[in-house]
């Protein structure tokens, strides 16, 4: 039987949920604070650009993303720059050129190490130790340590762990190799470097901004099937009722709620419940520590073009070098011409510095590393910090699940834990999305047996 349900939050935790939903022949109503569907992922508009919130990287071993981006009329494949694994630095910058061919997964890792330029036997060898010792162990860590322990235990050399160890571990977790949970960095890495799919390694690079690229096609799609976007609508208390339904502070009464705010905003409106069986999720949403990320975009000339839409840059702080990738947005979308998007992330630090003296100092790295002094001098910049993009994705971090404790009650977003830890994934698009679908899912197996939103025992 067909129930009604509330989805509180349209980031694309909250549209993944509200999808699922609809398409199980629910009725649903998002209801979404802002103006704008995307939550921490989402398009802004400055200097009458469109931009996004925040520069990202997709990866191939994304597949609920791309499932409702395909499930939502979209094509991945017009929206989205695919790019075979690679970490390439700028010539002479110090840094490496790895890239993985289009060959069948394993082989297109061994022959990128093969042909990597900058790694030394050493850093070869280091890494296909540490790839083979991951794939004896089934990419699975039982106990927990952080990324910078992990690579010391597996002897990685200090030039491998510069180059790619140290910049994957911050663009996946957003949390520093000497913070980070090895055990999330792993389940990462056995999703794209170890599948058997060669494209779970590819780098999906949105050209579209972020909100057109999902929660807006999402929204056409729940519309479509009787459900409601309300935008604009912020709703700040819940109430449960004797019968087992639940009363939003507008008057609406729904059979369920997902509550796929953030974990601040989550535990807020939790706290409203006054309900006990909610202090152990409220606990440890309040016990999650935030992340930065920050993006400078730089506009130039539409004539200047980088030889390649990303290259890794090499951060180094003490020489006021910030940025970690640039990308060339011209080469995304050529109403962009000219504009390019350095991304920091873990960046409280960076930030303090300030917009102007942050974005002088991107501009001057870039024009240093690039071998380009026309970089040093951009038309305009804009910095976009997210202070809280993310969670720090801590070692044995106590997350909470789909599951609330209160039935009718189920929460959504990337601050949520998997099934079990070998499923933990760091606060990405694709954890949101994956937590959205389960908490519909969950919402729906709860509808038929009267259990939806109790915890798992």
């Amino acid at each position: 039987m067909a129930k009604h349900y509330a989805v509180i939050g349209g980031g694309w935790a909250g549209c993944a949920a509200a999808m699922e939903l609809a398409r199980a022949g629910h009725a649903v109503t998002v209801y979404e604070a802002a103006r704008t569907l995307g939550g921490r992922a989402r398009r802004v508009e400055r200097e009458g650009t469109i931009l996004d919130n925040g520069q990202h990287i997709l990866l191939g071993a994304y597949t609920e993303t791309l499932r409702l981006i395909k499930l939502a009329g979209q094509d991945p494949d017009e929206l989205i720059l695919s790019l075979p694994l690679q970490m390439r630095y700028p010539p002479g910058a110090g840094g490496m050129d790895f890239v993985a061919p289009r060959l069948p997964a394993p082989l297109h890792l061994a022959w990128a190490l093969l042909r990597a330029k900058g790694l030394q036997r050493a850093d070869k060898l280091s890494l296909m130790r540490f790839s083979t010792a991951m794939r004896w162990m089934g990419w699975q860590l039982y106990n927990d340590c952080t990324v910078s322990e992990l690579l010391q235990r597996f002897d990685q050399t200090d030039a491998l762990c510069r180059l790619m160890w140290h910049p994957l571990c911050l663009a996946a977790l957003n949390t520093p190799p000497e913070r980070a949970s090895a055990r999330v960095f792993i389940n990462v890495l056995r999703d794209s470097l170890g599948a058997r799919r060669r494209s779970a390694s590819d780098m999906l690079i949105p050209k579209t901004d972020l909100s057109a690229l999902f929660p807006q096609a999402a929204a056409r799609y729940i519309e479509e099937h009787g459900g409601k976007v309300s935008m604009g609508a912020k709703i700040a208390a819940l109430q449960a009722l004797p019968d087992g339904r639940w009363q939003l502070d507008d008057g609406g009464i729904v059979d369920g709620v997902i509550v796929a705010t953030s974990s601040v905003q989550a535990a807020s409106l939790l706290q409203g419940v006054h309900d006990a069986r909610l202090d152990d999720a409220i606990a440890k949403m309040q016990a999650l520590t935030p992340e930065a990320i920050s993006t400078c975009y730089l506009q130039y000339d539409a004539k200047v073009r980088l030889d390649l839409p990303l290259t890794a840059l090499l951060d180094a702080p003490e020489n006021q070098h910030w940025g970690q990738f640039v990308f060339d947005r011209g080469q995304l979308d050529t109403r962009h011409a000219g504009l390019l998007a350095v991304v920091i992330s873990a960046s409280s630090h960076a930030a303090e510095q300030g917009h102007g003296p942050l974005a002088q100092a991107i501009a001057a790295q870039l024009a240093h590393v690039l071998q380009r002094a026309e970089l040093a001098q951009p038309l305009w910049t804009q910095l976009i910090t997210e202070k809280r993009a993310t969670f720090a994705c801590t070692p044995d971090l106590l997350r909470p699940g789909n599951a609330s404790g209160v039935p009718g009650l189920v929460l959504a977003g990337d601050y949520t834990a998997g099934d079990d830890r070998t499923t933990d994934y760091p606060a990405t698009i694709e954890a949101a999305v994956r937590s959205g679908v389960a908490a519909a899912r969950a919402v729906c197996a709860g509808a038929k047996t009267g259990k939806v939103g109790k915890a798992s025992k």
